[in-house]
Parts: C-alpha cells; sequence; structure tokens
C-alpha cells in the first residue's frame, strides 16, 4: 500500500478532490511524515484528521499492527501536534468528522 505522505501529493492533483479526511491510529510515524508533505507545500487542500489511540499508555499494544508508542514518535499527542502545526484540522473523535468536512466544504 502507500502511505498517506504518498497519497497526498496526488490527491493535490486531482481535481475532483476538495478534502482529504485522514484516519490515524498511534504507532507509526505516518502521519507526522503527511504533516511535512502539509509542510512542504506539496499539499495545499484542507486536511482533516482522526488519531485513534489517544488515551493509550507508551510501550501498550495498539490495534491490529500491534502498534508500540516509542520515544515520542507515533503517539497520538505527537501526530496531533504535527498535523496542527501543518495546518491540518484535527478533530477529537470520530462523529465530528463529517460536521467538520461540511463546514470546510461550505466555504
Amino acid at each position: 500500500g502507500m502511505s498517506p505522505a504518498e497519497l497526498l501529493p496526488l490527491f493535490e492533483k486531482d481535481e475532483q478532490t476538495e478534502a482529504v479526511v485522514l484516519f490515524g491510529e498511534i504507532g507509526t510515524v505516518a502521519e507526522e511524515e503527511a504533516a511535512e508533505v502539509i509542510k512542504r507545500g506539496e499539499f495545499t487542500k484542507p486536511l482533516v484528521a482522526y488519531i485513534a489511540g489517544r488515551t493509550a499508555q507508551p510501550g501498550v499494544r495498539f490495534s491490529h499492527a500491534s502498534a508500540i508508542i516509542e520515544r515520542g514518535r507515533g503517539s497520538a499527542e505527537s501526530k496531533v501536534k504535527a498535523l496542527k502545526e501543518a495546518g491540518a484540522i484535527v478533530v477529537d473523535r470520530p462523529d465530528e468528522i463529517p460536521i467538520t468536512v461540511k463546514k470546510i466544504l461550505r466555504r
């Protein structure tokens, strides 16, 4: 498969894509890498993100991939921080995703 960082530039080029939703989870650096793509200007459309696993403690295995949070990277906090600093909209609950996307598309 492709990572979010690889996909975002493709969505940027797609005329029919108005916004992207990123549903992430703890234990990888995929979302931090996506944030870097946004910071570099390779993706400029609105991105709404939700990060699952915010209550997991460091060292705890999570999800199907048995992700492990180590040394601050891959944690929910580091992902949220990186995405917000890049300009993404990070929601606290999955049910906020459709509401947020609707607001963005009305602009």
